[in-house]
């Protein structure tokens, strides 16, 4: 545990990569097998099933710490991050005292020095945090308390993060997986294969994904996504003409694998997570295809007249068990753009124009078309993702233009001799998306951001005029420069008009122009509308309230994407 806090507190204080890998680098390269097996599973986003709820946490550090629960509650509000607020409450186990325990009984602390040392993270992870789950509320706590009593300084801070499931400490999966590789001297595409999907955090796994020579047969393993960079200007500005590169359209639905192998058959999402129980009609259409098959492509809500809102799709979604009445009311397809792997042979390093050949042959040898519209009503929610065809980038403009009315989010376009990377790399892979709806709206709520924000008012609720009055339309939190945000802050301190627990209503005055991905009906908003990934584009300090934007203008953006006058 303490070598781990040392990487935490080495990744915290910096910004720079170099800074990250090396310190990432000095941690593998010295840590034990079974340590290291739970810090690669920890810093890849993995996390425990929450064992403790963080009522309960809050609840049982007020009583060790003697502080009044509704001080810690205020305490929280202002730090912004759980773990910290915990570990910043509890008092240091430093005075040979017994600490309160359930129901007022005394907790002795360790009496002798070997107690006292705090354990390896394995051992943390494994017998302090794990077990939780399967005790009651008292039992619980009578741990926490043990554990409390082993831990000095920052450990606290991170045993908190690991109990919680809130570890972030400015690493992402693809950083991780590069400081691994140059440890142990290994392909970071292949070390990138063996973290995908499952693995349990064991020594005896991690030395099998760290070892050259090993050899990890698993029919379910999917393959690391290849991402694509946004384009921000047009087309025109990519190298060679046009007929260098296919151009499909950007669908509004979730990346997935579908992976067909020794009978097994698996949906994977981008975010590494199984979802094929929510999806059980794709995993039975995959069955017509040859063993072996993995298929790169979209998970998409579908009815006659295609794509459906991608708020359709979120009820399938997260789902263990899905009936025949949901199943029939939200339809769906996998729309596949990529071969990956074929008769188990893997296909990424050979060009996409060539993947996409052998993709379109595999499906017709299946009996399975290339028009999506026709799929569905066959029977089978399988089909090809239809290329566009563009001659000339003039065309694709005008494409793009009618994206939003097509149900979908704009244009990929792929360089027709790339291969499949892993994650996001620049020049091959492009996506082209339709320009964000706009509307200004006044700032009728704040609350208190979190982590860095904790002490600044960083989240806000807008509304629109409806019949004279605002009508709260949508929340955001990003898109305002750290200085307009203090500026911002300092506005509401002045003009707070009431408080409803942490959030203040603020006096009706600012306007902010939104921008946002889509907007469609919803019965659980005051304003009957709800706004998709909904951020700040410019502080509208030119305007006064008074010409914020009405309901009917919101409406009228939603006939519009819709293609309706």
């Amino acid at each position: 545990m303490k070598r781990f806090t040392t990487l935490f507190n080495a990744l915290d204080s910096t910004t720079r990569t170099s800074e990250k890998i090396a310190a990432l680098r000095a941690y593998f390269q010295d840590a034990p097998p079974a340590d290291a097996a739970w810090a690669l599973w920890v810093l890849s986003g993995e996390r425990l099933r929450r064992s403790v709820s963080t009522r309960a946490l809050r609840e049982w550090v007020a009583r060790r710490s003697h502080t009044p629960l509704w001080l810690v509650e205020e305490c929280y509000d202002a730090v912004g991050d759980l773990a910290e607020t915990l570990a910043l409450l509890l008092p240091p186990p430093d005075d040979g005292k017994s600490m309160p325990g359930p129901e007022g009984a005394g907790v002795a602390r360790a009496a002798t020095h070997g107690e006292k040392e705090t354990p390896p993270l394995h051992k943390v992870m494994e017998e302090w945090i794990a077990p939780l789950r399967s005790l009651t509320d008292q039992e619980r706590e009578e741990r926490l308390n043990r554990s409390w009593d082993r831990l000095r300084g920052q450990e606290l801070l991170v045993f908190h993060k690991l109990l919680t499931g809130g570890f972030r400490v400015g690493v992402g999966k693809k950083l991780v997986t590069r400081a691994l590789a140059e440890t142990c001297g290994m392909d970071p595409a292949v070390l990138a294969h063996r973290m995908t999907g499952r693995w349990d955090p064991t020594a005896e796994a991690f030395l099998q994904i760290t070892s050259p020579d090993a050899d990890l047969p698993d029919p379910g393993r999917p393959y690391p996504f290849f991402l694509a960079h946004s384009l921000d200007g047009g087309p025109e500005e990519l190298p060679g003409p046009p007929e260098d590169w296919l151009v499909e359209w950007k669908w509004d639905g979730i990346r997935g694998q579908l992976i067909h192998r020794r009978g097994e058959t698996l949906i994977w999402s981008r975010g590494e997570e199984l979802v094929t129980p929510a999806f059980p009609e794709l995993a039975e259409a995959a069955r017509v295809l040859p063993s072996g098959t993995v298929l790169d492509g979209e998970i998409l809500a579908w009815g006659p007249g295609g794509p459906r809102p991608f708020a359709d799709l979120q009820r399938r979604l997260g789902r263990k068990r899905v009936g025949a009445r949901l199943r029939g009311e939200v339809p769906v397809i996998f729309l596949a753009y990529d071969l990956l792997e074929a008769e188990e042979r893997d296909l990424r390093e050979q060009p996409l124009q060539e993947r996409r050949r052998r993709l379109s042959a595999l499906l017709e040898a299946a009996g399975i078309g290339s028009d999506p519209a026709v799929e569905p009503a066959s029977g089978v929610p399988l089909a090809l993702s239809p290329p566009v065809t563009v001659h000339d980038w003039a065309i694709a403009h005008a494409l793009r233009d009618t994206a939003r009315t097509r149900g979908v989010e704009g244009l990929m376009i792929k360089a027709r001799a790339s291969t499949y990377g892993v994650g996001r790399r620049r020049g091959p892979w492009w996506k082209w998306k339709v320009d964000p709806l706009t509307l200004d709206a006044v700032l009728l709520y704040a609350q208190r951001g979190h982590g860095r924000r904790a002490s600044l008012y960083t989240d806000y609720t807008f509304g629109v005029w409806a019949d004279g009055e605002l009508v709260p339309v949508g929340k955001a939190y990003s898109g305002l420069t750290d200085a307009e945000i203090r500026e911002v802050d300092r506005w509401i301190r002045r003009n707070i008009v009431d408080r409803f627990g942490p959030v203040r209503a603020v006096e009706p005055e600012l306007v902010f122009e939104l921008a946002f991905d889509g907007i469609r009906e919803s019965s659980r908003h005051r304003s009957g509308l709800a706004l998709r990934f909904p951020r700040m584009a410019r502080w509208r300090q030119d305007k006064p309230p008074e010409e914020a934007d009405t309901l009917e203008a919101a409406r009228a953006l939603l006939r519009h994407s819709r293609g309706e006058p």
